[in-house]
């Protein structure tokens, strides 16, 4: 069938992210020169500086740390989602230039999302839910043949039968701050479960990178009382034991 998996990478960050961080924060209480600034602070470890950064709430330097991450198997209704936050670069693999018809797998249907609650449904739900894909597919397939031979601009018009579930491909860059923010957000339990998953998955891959500055990620919860009032989803204690693990 045409599903796909979620795959996330971290492909880039700045370099020495931490000691980037502690430059700046520095920078900002001390009379020496940068040059020198940057020679004490590679001298030693800036672990305990950064934590008590974040302790204080001076966020602003953790704008200079920036993560890029190469995202597929996801789908458009996350691409969506993800926009939102503005804070961020965004490329993403257009529906107008690079047509689904040469995008799909060995069965000839575009890759696409299954929402777990539908495959928890079973077989015959999920057979459903690709023979529904199938028809789309055929639909694409052939206003990309009409729209060709009366001169329309194919992939471009054609995409419009597409649904949220089609597979997409993105390349995110977000600084530390923006993580942060993104991550007490969309890894809160009330968070779509796309978009959720996601969350977790580049909160892990920035943790081995800069522990210090993303010791903390996650839900609000984690650090105070949840935002959600009574909406909450009542598992708190649950949540900031998961995070500590994670």
């Amino acid at each position: 069938m045409g599903r796909k998996n979620m795959q996330v990478r971290l492909i880039r960050h700045t370099s020495s992210p931490e000691e980037i961080v502690a430059i700046g924060a520095k920078l900002c209480y001390s009379p020496v020169d940068v040059g020198e600034l940057e020679a004490g602070i590679q001298k030693k470890d800036q672990g305990g500086f950064i934590r008590g950064l974040m302790d204080m709430g001076h966020l602003s330097p953790l704008e200079h740390a920036s993560f890029t991450f190469a995202i597929e198997g996801v789908s458009r209704s996350l691409l969506a989602q993800i926009t939102r936050h503005r804070i961020a670069s965004f490329s993403v693999q257009s529906q107008r230039y690079v047509s689904e018809h040469s995008q799909a797998n060995e069965d000839g249907v575009f890759g696409y999302i299954i929402p777990p609650r539908i495959e928890a449904l079973g077989k015959d739900y999920v057979d459903e839910f690709h023979r529904q894909m199938e028809t789309i597919q055929k639909w694409y397939d052939k206003w990309l043949v009409t729209l060709a031979e009366n001169g329309g601009q194919a992939p471009e018009d054609a995409r419009f039968v597409l649904p949220n579930a089609a597979e997409t491909k993105i390349v995110v860059t977000m600084n530390s701050r923006e993580l942060l923010h993104f991550f007490s957000l969309r890894c809160c339990n009330r968070a779509q479960w796309e978009i959720r998953e996601l969350a977790v998955s580049m909160l892990r891959l920035v943790k081995e990178a800069a522990p210090n500055i993303f010791k903390n990620g996650g839900p609000q919860c984690l650090t105070g009382p949840c935002p959600e009032a009574k909406m909450t989803c009542g598992r708190m204690l649950e949540m900031r034991e998961k995070y500590a693990r994670l």
